[in-house]
C-alpha cells in the first residue's frame, strides 16, 4: 500500500505521533516543552523517525534531514540541562525543537502529496507548483511561528510553566 516497505511503515508509524504531540504542545504552551510527558513522547517518536530514515531513504537529502533532525533534537533536549546558558537556554531549546517539527513536516507533506491517493498521487514531479507551494507554506509557518514564540517568551515568565531541568512534569 502506497509503495511503502515494512521498514518504511515502522519509520512512518514511529514518527507519526510526533505531529499531534507537537500540535498539542504548541497550542497549549506555545512551544515544545521537553521536560513534560508529551515532550518525552515527542522525543522518542522523533528519534525513531529520524534514526530510521537512514534505512528507508531513497534520496540523499533525506540523510541530511535525518542527521539535522537528530542533532537539533539532542541539542534541544540537552541545552536546558546546561546551566551556563541561563535564560538563553529556553530560547535555544524553543528554536531547536521548533526546527525539528519543521524538518518532520517537510518530508511528511512531500511524501503524502507524492503517494496519495494510492496509484494516482497529487504530485508526480518534485517541481510541482502544489508541492512547492505547500513547502513554501511550511516555511512561512516556521518563520511566523518562531517569531511568535520568541515574542511570547520575551513577554512571559516561561519558567512558571516549565518544570525544573531533569524532572518530567505530568500533563
Amino acid at each position: 500500500m502506497f509503495g511503502i516497505s515494512p521498514l518504511g511503515w515502522v519509520h512512518t508509524l514511529g514518527s507519526l505521533p510526533a505531529i499531534p504531540l507537537a500540535i498539542y504542545m504548541l497550542a497549549r504552551h506555545g512551544r515544545i516543552v521537553p521536560r513534560s510527558v508529551p515532550g518525552a513522547l515527542y522525543f522518542i517518536s522523533m528519534l525513531i523517525g529520524a534514526s530510521t530514515v537512514f534505512l528507508v531513504a531513497h534520496e540523499p537529502v533525506s540523510y541530511g534531514i535525518g542527521a539535522a533532525t537528530i542533532m537539533l533534537l539532542l541539542a534541544g533536549y540537552g541545552v536546558g540541562r546546561i546551566s551556563r546558558f541561563g535564560r538563553v537556554s529556553t530560547y535555544l531549546e524553543t528554536v531547536f525543537l521548533t526546527l525539528t517539527t519543521f524538518l518532520l513536516m517537510v518530508p511528511s507533506v512531500s511524501e503524502t502529496l507524492r503517494r496519495v491517493p494510492d496509484g494516482h498521487p497529487l504530485v508526480t514531479d518534485p517541481k510541482s507548483p502544489l508541492l512547492l507551494g505547500a513547502l513554501a507554506g511550511l516555511f512561512v509557518m516556521l518563520v511566523v511561528g518562531l517569531t511568535a514564540q520568541m515574542i511570547y517568551l520575551r513577554r512571559h515568565d516561561w519558567r512558571v510553566a516549565d518544570p525544573s531541568p531533569g524532572r518530567i512534569a505530568a500533563e
